[in-house]
């Protein structure tokens, strides 16, 4: 093979490795919304899961009153 079928060979290789970089993280690596997207997620899942241990909890104390009261 010759040098300048390999130097294409190998410039080739390297942009569809680059593309497929790319396409698999979404775009540039540096997007500002990259690392706060989980984080949002994360917060949002912890905020719902303190509205359920409320909501769980309110209902544990009525049935205790409920039950006291009978």
């Amino acid at each position: 093979m010759k040098l300048g079928k390999m130097l294409v060979l190998i410039i080739g290789l390297a942009a569809v490795a680059f593309a497929a970089k790319y396409a698999l993280t979404g775009g540039a690596a540096d997007s500002p919304n990259q690392a706060t997207q989980p984080r949002r997620q994360l917060d949002s899942v912890r905020t719902r899961a303190k509205e359920l241990e409320r909501m769980q909890q309110q209902q544990a104390d009525d049935i205790t009153k409920k039950s006291d009261g009978d």
